[in-house]
């Protein structure tokens, strides 16, 4: 799904956040250490190669909502936006984190002047943010910030399965009538 505002391409895929050759910066779903874990920052790192956690090493530790930017390595992408979201239930006001972390990464790339960005479903691995919440703040985030934006055009969401795909397309759907 594919959608236009304010000169900015929302798109939404299934697929793998380490295989998007065609986009400035991927964002990884990080940890407050920047290490490599499970999930996307796990699939991240094994791309990027040993460079990866060389690099972040001097940024850690994070906090939730933060993002920080680091070169791509052995990615096709020319950086990786490192963004900790909130653990549910733990780290709170959530919602307003999360949010933060979607916003902090769009900021990240406009002031290094990126055009395009990729964004996992931060939060709703491990940390056990429902994905349905999740997509909504994720996608009021880009469409609220897109009129704001000078560099970035393009803001993919790769989603790791189909449910995930639906349900953002679904609030897409429902955020632009």
């Amino acid at each position: 799904m594919t959608y236009e505002t304010d000169g900015v391409t929302i798109e939404l895929v299934q697929g793998d956040i380490t295989n998007q050759p065609d986009i400035d910066a991927v964002v990884n779903a990080a940890n407050a250490q920047l290490r490599t874990g499970g999930g996307v920052a796990g699939a991240i790192h094994r791309a990027a190669g040993p460079g990866l956690a060389r690099e972040t090493r001097p940024m850690a530790p994070i906090q939730p909502g933060e993002a920080v930017i680091s070169g791509g390595h052995d990615l096709p992408n020319d950086h990786v936006i490192h963004v900790l979201g909130p653990v549910y239930g733990r780290d709170e006001p959530s919602g307003e984190l999360l949010r933060a972390g979607y916003e902090n990464a769009l900021d990240l790339a406009e002031s290094n002047e990126l055009t395009s960005i990729a964004f996992p479903a931060i939060s709703t691995g491990a940390f056990g943010f429902p994905l349905e919440p999740a997509a909504q703040i994720a996608l009021d985030a880009v469409l609220s910030r897109a009129g704001d934006l000078e560099c970035v055009r393009r803001v993919r969401f790769v989603l790791f399965d189909n449910d995930a795909l639906e349900t953002h397309r679904s609030i897409l759907s429902d955020l632009t009538e």
